[in-house]
């Protein structure tokens, strides 16, 4: 093989990576993989850990999210929190199912990565 066609290859392998793990990162979403306030985002809402997930929209989880991301005290958090889960109970009765119990409390992670004062 030729130097010329070895730099080609290199070159070549090298384009397909970084476009490859610029598509893995634009996949992210909102906040990244941050962990804390000004670190790009943090927390992570999902099926594990938010009861009634199942039961949300796409734009109602999106909209969760935001709220308790915005939140400023771990009170705000808690009542957020306690308000949407009595929301998520009611849906879930009204369907006939049972809501998943959270691992963890998410405004007690919040707090502890630093989200509160």
């Amino acid at each position: 093989m030729t130097t010329a066609t070895t730099f080609k290859n290199i070159t070549l392998a090298t384009l397909l990576a970084a476009a490859l793990s610029t598509a893995a990162l634009a996949q992210m979403g909102p906040g990244g993989g941050g962990m804390g306030p000004g670190g790009g985002g943090g927390m992570r809402f999902s099926q594990s850990n938010t009861p009634g997930w199942t039961l949300m929209t796409q734009q109602e989880r999106a909209d969760h999210m935001a709220k308790m991301r915005a939140t400023k005290t771990f009170e705000e958090c808690t009542q957020l929190q306690d308000a949407q889960h009595q929301l998520m109970q009611e849906r879930a009765k009204e369907k006939g199912v049972t809501l998943n119990v959270p691992r963890q409390n998410g405004c007690n992670m919040m707090k502890a990565r630093g989200f509160f004062k």
